[in-house]
């Protein structure tokens, strides 16, 4: 198995291992993605039974929260599909669904049809966007909290739900309430920090007036844009990208409307983010 960085901050290819059936080769795919965050497999070309084969290796595949209001009870693939008529609306830097109490664990992102030019994702390494920052921000972020909801989510939803939007915003509101997450997380299995951020998800940073809540917000929007703590991935039919929801923030880049894009995720069941202030990352 070829394992090949993409960039300084994160990322790296991995050639020569059959992703359908990595076999012994599992354990060392899970390691390059714990040590670089994202993972990418040119030209993996899977079918869904496949690609939730292969998900189902990192852990328990989710049911997407809108599925399972819908009355899914097994897993499901959530389809994202841009065109003329459907714009990407994911062009901000996040990490998902952080409106649920346990949000992801990773993810698996397969490209069904990537547009001629255009329609790159971009990933952020919250790890060494919390690193980067000075000891005495890194003491003050570590010990707050933010409310995230899913109001940015819904709206989205409105736009693309047609007759069903209403009932299906008022599901969301009343099956997914606000939920408190802290600014940093401890990595449960590398011990290391990094911020959580979703810039559609966050309300406010509990106990801060909404002057300073912002002012801390906008700091952390500014800094998490720097691009040398960023990968970035020109897709082909067939890539398939792997990343670690817990130590990251994605966003797709929304320049290639109106053309087609379509993609296929799966995501991981996670744990609730905590922050253990005894972790001291090495």
């Amino acid at each position: 198995m070829k394992v090949t960085p993409v960039a300084g901050a994160l990322g790296a290819v991995i050639d020569d291992v059959d992703v359908r059936d990595p076999g012994g080769d599992f354990d060392a795919i899970y390691a390059a993605l714990l040590e670089h965050q994202v993972i990418f497999f040119p030209q993996a070309h899977l079918t869904e039974p496949e690609h939730l084969a292969l998900g189902a290796r990192f852990g328990t595949p989710s049911i997407f929260p809108v599925a399972r209001i819908l009355g899914a009870t097994e897993p499901t693939m959530t389809v994202i599909a841009d065109g003329p008529e459907s714009a990407n609306a994911a062009d901000a830097w996040h990490t998902d669904v952080t409106w649920t109490a346990t949000p992801p664990k990773c993810a698996l992102l397969h490209m069904e049809t990537a547009p001629a030019r255009g329609g790159d994702t971009l990933w952020c390494s919250a790890t060494r966007a919390y690193e980067t920052l000075s000891p005495a921000m890194q003491e003050f972020l570590a010990g707050l909290t933010v409310t995230h909801d899913n109001e940015g989510f819904i709206d989205g939803v409105m736009k693309k739900a047609g007759e069903a939007a209403e009932s299906l915003a008022e599901a969301l509101r009343r099956d997914y309430p606000p939920v408190s997450h802290p600014l940093v997380r401890t990595h449960p299995e590398t011990g290391k920090r990094s911020l959580v951020f979703a810039a559609r998800f966050i309300r406010s940073i509990d106990g801060l007036t909404p002057a300073e809540s912002r002012a801390v917000l906008d700091l952390l929007s500014s800094h998490i844009a720097d691009p040398a703590l960023h990968c970035r991935w020109r897709w082909t039919d067939g890539d398939l990208a792997i990343w670690d929801e817990r130590s990251t923030l994605h966003r797709a880049a929304a320049d290639h409307h109106p053309q087609v894009r379509v993609i296929r995720r799966l995501e991981i069941d996670g744990d609730r983010p905590y922050f253990d202030p005894a972790v001291v990352p090495a």
